[in-house]
């Protein structure tokens, strides 16, 4: 989950801030006044809530944390007036002309071996061709040299290529393990004013935050699942419907009885049996 971004937090110093969280988080279980961890709440639920709380956390070292930018930009002005290419562990301004001959240096590196070798399989198809129909063609034998020169390009071009990335990822990951070493070659003062925002915030801003969480008591697990289990689901206050028969209600009265009506045949006969 991602940090809701506040005020008067830079986003350079977000990862920071997840970071002095993370520790907390992983270290709370030595801290007797957040014992509760893992019980009511966990460290999950404990890390979206801060997150979600950056503003309010934040707030509280807002003035070690005005006094560490201030001196970090200064310095910054100070590094960007002396000419200087950049400060450990601050964005320093780079070199234009270093980061266009970077970008020259790729191009090449990554097209010499693409097109040397496109030269290499056209020459050489065209000259055997040519030494196929006619041999005693000088032409093709030189087309067919000049492929087998491209060919020897295309392959050095490969193999300064494959040195070139190897040596990259050597340096990124030698600049990777050095960044503690580099943070603390930082001046003096704006590495106590680093320290005492860090310091800040987690005792005046993040601790506190736990402590109330914990001390919540509709901050339960159970209060704040999204998905709860069917003995938990409230009660609507709407009872259903009761269907009865018709014999059941207060207005039902004795049914009326049908009988078929009595159909008897007519009385035929003959003339001596006619009516009067």
């Amino acid at each position: 989950m991602q940090m809701t971004s506040a005020p008067h937090l830079l986003a350079e110093d977000g990862p920071e801030y997840e970071r002095i969280l993370g520790d907390a988080l992983r270290h709370a279980h030595e801290r007797p006044d957040l014992e509760g961890v893992g019980d009511r709440l966990n460290t999950e639920q404990l890390r979206t809530m801060a997150l979600g709380a950056t503003a309010l956390i934040t707030a509280a070292a807002a003035t070690e944390y005005e006094h560490y930018t201030r001196a970090r930009g200064e310095l910054r002005r100070a590094a960007a007036a002396e000419g200087a290419d950049g400060v450990p562990g601050l964005d320093g301004p780079q070199s234009t002309s270093a980061g266009s001959g970077a970008g020259i240096g790729a191009v090449i590196t990554v097209l010499t071996p693409l097109l040397a070798g496109t030269a290499a399989l056209i020459f050489l198809l065209v000259g055997y061709l040519l030494k196929t129909v006619s041999p005693s063609l000088t032409f093709g034998r030189s087309m067919v040299t000049a492929g087998w020169f491209f060919a020897c390009v295309a392959a050095a071009a490969i193999l300064v290529a494959a040195v070139g990335l190897l040596v990259t990822a050597l340096r990124n990951g030698a600049t990777s393990l050095a960044a503690e070493e580099e943070e603390q070659e930082l001046p003096e003062e704006v590495a106590r004013a680093r320290e005492a925002w860090r310091h800040a915030l987690l005792e005046r801003g993040i601790l506190p935050f736990f402590r109330d969480a914990l001390a919540d008591p509709t901050a339960g697990p159970a209060a704040r699942t999204p998905h709860r289990s069917p003995n938990r689901i409230p009660k609507i206050g709407y009872s259903r419907p009761d269907f009865s028969g018709p014999d059941d209600g207060p207005a039902a009265g004795p049914r009326p009885t049908f009988t078929s009506p009595d159909f008897t045949s007519p009385d035929f006969g003959g003339p001596e049996h006619r009516p009067d």
